[in-house]
């Protein structure tokens, strides 16, 4: 559905007509752009955009279908960038992400949106409080949303490594350590990780292209050069959440690895404990096998004191053999 449609002059906002052509037609006139919102449109719907604003097909069709990774295209009548913004539960430990596609031309730009996260009214609203920032024309639209998702990119790797933190202390304990759930629990927060990998790394190449940092040197058309200082704050921060996200996927494959260790070190410890014990078993039941085959002639058999003598022969073997596997660390 259409969310909102407003034109823009010199960093105000003006309600703009009901139809798009005489909303943009306004919008040049007066040396401003029009700002249309979307949150997952039907197909009927983008077709009045798209008749409107000379949208490329392929960007229609991405937009409509969304499912997209972040990435930047560019078009000849405007340039179409995919965002991800990311959500986290801390409860369940999952990590969601949205979707949100920005199409920037001459004198106007349309979001579209799809998932119930990161709604743009918010975005929308600070935006409007910076007539200055908002003077910049259609670009100040694609730095604030790109800006809003970069900077929430950065609290959920936040959370996410306050909660790894607890998943590694719960590892390390001598208690949970062996937990057989545990594993399980950090193969899942890897996913999570993923998750959030396939959000914030492939959008790296697009801000750098935005903010004119990119090896190529290619300048994007459509981006007012007074953003670019901007955009390349949000490049910088978007390096540091990706330098987050990458110590997040080593720390906890390490963890992962630790973890499996441990659970390796313990079964052989358990196994050193069973075999000791079996030793030690093994020496009473060779003795009484022995003396339990019935033969006629064997030493001491018929003497009084033989049981007894027997008994404390087995006891004292069973006392020294303990000590000696107690003294090597096996029970």
């Amino acid at each position: 559905m259409i969310v909102d449609c407003a034109i823009y002059r010199e960093g105000h906002r003006s309600e703009g007509p009901e139809d798009f052509s005489d909303a943009l037609g306004e919008a040049r006139a007066a040396g401003g752009f029009v700002w249309i919102g979307l949150h997952e449109p039907t197909e009927r719907e983008f077709d009045l955009v798209t008749q409107e604003f000379g949208l490329h097909p392929l960007a229609v069709e991405d937009a409509l279908k969304a499912h997209q990774r972040p990435k930047l295209e560019v078009y000849d009548d405007s340039l179409f960038v995919v965002l991800k913004p990311v959500a986290y539960e801390p409860r369940s430990d999952t990590v969601s992400t949205g979707e949100i596609m920005i199409f920037l031309g001459d004198s106007f730009v349309v979001t579209v949106r799809h998932g119930e996260g990161a709604p743009l009214k918010a975005v929308r609203h600070r935006l409007e409080q910076e007539p200055d920032l908002l003077g910049n024309g259609p670009t100040s639209v694609l730095y604030a949303v790109a800006d809003a998702a970069v900077d929430h990119y950065l609290d959920v790797a936040t959370e996410l490594q306050a909660d790894l933190e607890g998943l590694e202390t719960e590892v390390f304990s001598p208690d949970d350590g062996g937990s057989r759930h545990t594993a399980s629990r950090i193969y899942n927060f890897k996913r999570q990780v993923l998750e959030f990998r396939r959000a914030t790394g492939p959008l790296a190449l697009p801000m750098s292209r935005l903010a004119g940092t990119a090896p190529s040197g290619v300048t994007v058309p459509f981006v007012d050069d007074r953003a670019r200082p901007f955009l390349r704050d949000v490049s910088d921060h978007l390096t540091r959440v990706n330098e987050s996200v990458e110590n997040l996927d080593r720390l906890v494959s390490d963890i992962l690895s630790a973890h499996l260790a441990q659970m390796s070190v313990r079964q052989n410890d358990d196994m050193r404990k069973i075999s000791a014990w079996a030793a030690m078993a093994a020496i009473p039941t060779m003795v009484a096998g022995i003396y339990g085959m019935n033969f006629e002639h064997m030493p001491e058999l018929h003497w009084e004191w033989s049981y007894p003598a027997l008994i404390a022969v087995m006891a004292v073997l069973e006392v020294l053999v303990f000590r000696l596997f107690k003294r090597r660390g096996w029970l």
